[in-house]
């Protein structure tokens, strides 16, 4: 069974320190001071021997220290972050649910998102006093929630008809492995090489992709069908249209790129626009500024919109450039999560 731990106990323990997520997390997690002792854990076996040890990995700014996940002892956790592989993800969870006080899980990465006790989660993009407490906690995917926190921010202008959205997807969201593959793909491109191609099957460097290789661990359509049936929760209670979608593979390491047409059923305006974008959590854009790039957004939370511009062919339609950190607004919105239970 899972219950609440006394404050005294808060810790929080994240499973997977090493990886891109986990980093970004950690940082998150220090910078907001939140109350409770954080422990690094290691996403992989520390060795073949079985004993528990520690593990150095590089972190941004020094060397980080984390325990091997047989030395870890995720039971006492108040809450345990999983920015691992799916894999391991589920082991971790079988680990924890033999606990007598079993912590509350915050997944990042849907290993756990097939499961009746999950709830798919977006504080940023939930109506004030939602709650949705359970043992297993999954964070949308960072497309959909920047998706669905611009549709429902746009709607509050005009009712929106249809909209047609394509996603430029970075390669950091294959983790480090996807990040090391661009760049020894672009290295062995300029030196005459065979191209490495074990995560997307697929020339990705200089290159935009509709689909991986055959042989590739994962497909951009599953990743497309999951961004889909994310969204389409999200927007569930807030009475947005869901848009036609398309995922592209991109050659950029980090960040969303999101081009988006929107036809409203009466012409909002671009003033309209502009005051229902109106957000902590939406960067608008003007044009007396420069467009959004998915680099200039690298670090910053929620969205930024900009480029906004009305469709010279139809007079209710309007086009929007969208951006977003994919790490940071994932961390962000797991910070949240993570407030609500240790308050």
């Amino acid at each position: 069974m899972h219950a609440h731990r006394s404050s005294s106990r808060s810790s929080i323990a994240i499973v997977g320190g090493e990886t891109l997520l986990g980093k970004e997390v950690h940082e998150l997690l220090e910078t907001r001071k939140i109350p409770a002792n954080i422990q690094l854990v290691a996403s992989f076996e520390a060795d073949d021997t079985g004993k528990p040890t520690s593990i150095l990995t590089a972190g941004k700014e020094e060397p980080l220290v984390m325990t091997s996940i047989q030395a870890a002892d995720l039971g006492s956790a108040q809450i345990v972050i999983l920015a691992t592989s799916k894999e391991s993800g589920q082991k971790v969870y079988e680990k924890i649910q033999a606990a007598k006080t079993a912590p509350v899980v915050i997944d990042l990465t849907g290993a756990l998102e097939d499961l009746a006790e999950t709830r798919l989660r977006a504080p940023m993009v939930e109506p004030p006093g939602f709650e949705a407490k359970g043992p297993v906690q999954t964070i949308a995917h960072p497309a959909a929630i920047a998706i669905a926190l611009l549709l429902t921010h746009l709607q509050k202008a005009r009712a929106i008809r249809r909209s047609v959205i394509e996603i430029f997807e970075p390669v950091s969201e294959r983790g480090k492995a996807g990040i090391d593959e661009l760049q020894k793909q672009a290295i062995a491109l300029l030196s005459f090489k065979p191209l490495p191609k074990a995560v997307f099957d697929a020339q990705v460097s200089f290159n935009m992709l509709s689909q991986y290789g055959s042989e590739a661990p994962l497909s951009l359509q599953e990743i497309e069908i999951k961004i889909d049936r994310h969204l389409a929760s999200l927007l569930a209670d807030g009475g947005a249209s869901m848009p036609s979608l398309r995922l592209i593979q991109a050659p950029v390491f980090h960040g969303y790129s999101i081009s988006v047409w929107v036809e409203f059923e009466e012409n909002p305006g671009m003033n309209s626009i502009f005051q229902a974008l109106g957000s902590s959590n939406v960067d608008v854009r003007t044009e007396d500024h420069e467009p959004p790039t998915n680099v200039g957004v690298a670090g910053q939370g929620g969205i930024t919109v900009g480029s906004i511009s009305q469709d010279r062919n139809q007079p209710r339609a309007w086009w929007l450039w969208m951006v977003t950190d994919n790490l940071q607004i994932v961390a962000e919105n797991a910070g949240e999560v993570v407030r609500e239970y240790l308050e």
